[in-house]
């Protein structure tokens, strides 16, 4: 049996290393998956909602400032770019699917895009939003490491683009069953590739929970807007600014 004074030890050594934010960070979404799972996969507990609120609750409750938390959050923020990386193999997988589907999918890919892109740019500026917010929003809807590196080519706070991209995921995720639904959009692969146009990583994730193929779908959608937007947005940004 551990010793009080062995726990106090184990303690003090954790809130001094790194380990304690990566700990807690792993620990976060584990929790948020289990809840997600015993729900039966309930859009509303979304384990990357539930693992945020609890990663913010412990990071104010232990006074931890940002920098110190991202030390150790920087194991797995490195992991973002290979994961991007990977959306090669989804698509690759998809290209096959794709022979009598490129109309309707470019279609989806462009509207969706552009829709994201004026809806969310054009609301904020009328509602007086500043400046480095409203450039925030141009990349927000593309999967969030790639939205961070088309922000800093656009010379917009990639911060705060990785917030708004995170926080899309989550209410995409969220919302769109019950948006597809209302819609009676039933094919999975064209559920799969609306949610991964507008929820990105997130909204793939919570796809492949439904289905293998409107995760596939889901994870094609992401890794092409990703691409397109990369080549796109900063033009579009260029041109309005």
């Amino acid at each position: 049996m551990m010793r009080p004074n062995s726990i106090v030890e184990i303690w003090v050594y954790l809130s001094a290393s790194p380990l304690l934010a990566l700990f807690i960070t792993l620990v976060a979404y584990q929790i948020g998956l289990w809840a997600y799972q015993k729900t039966k996969h309930n859009p509303l507990v979304n384990p990357v909602a539930i693992a945020v609120i609890l990663v913010a609750t412990c990071i104010e409750l232990f006074d931890m400032p940002y920098e110190k938390y991202f030390q150790g959050a920087q194991f797995i923020h490195f992991l973002l770019g290979s994961a991007t990386v990977a959306l090669a193999i989804p698509i690759y997988r998809g290209i096959g699917s794709l022979k009598h589907r490129v109309i309707p999918i470019l279609a989806a890919l462009l509207t969706g895009g552009a829709i994201s892109i004026v809806s969310s740019v054009g609301i904020s500026a009328l509602l007086g939003a500043d400046q480095n917010i409203v450039g925030a929003f141009y990349s927000k809807s593309v999967t969030a490491p790639i939205a961070m590196g088309i922000a800093e080519r656009i010379g917009t706070s990639p911060t705060l683009t990785a917030i708004f991209a995170v926080c899309t995921g989550i209410l995409g995720a969220i919302l769109a069953p019950y948006i597809l639904n209302f819609f009676k959009i039933k094919p999975l692969w064209q559920r799969g590739f609306s949610i991964g146009v507008a929820a990105h990583g997130i909204g793939a994730s919570r796809a492949f929970s439904v289905s293998a193929q409107a995760g596939t779908y889901a994870s094609l959608a992401m890794g092409l807007h990703g691409i397109l937007g990369s080549i796109l947005i900063p033009f579009i940004y260029k041109w309005f600014n």
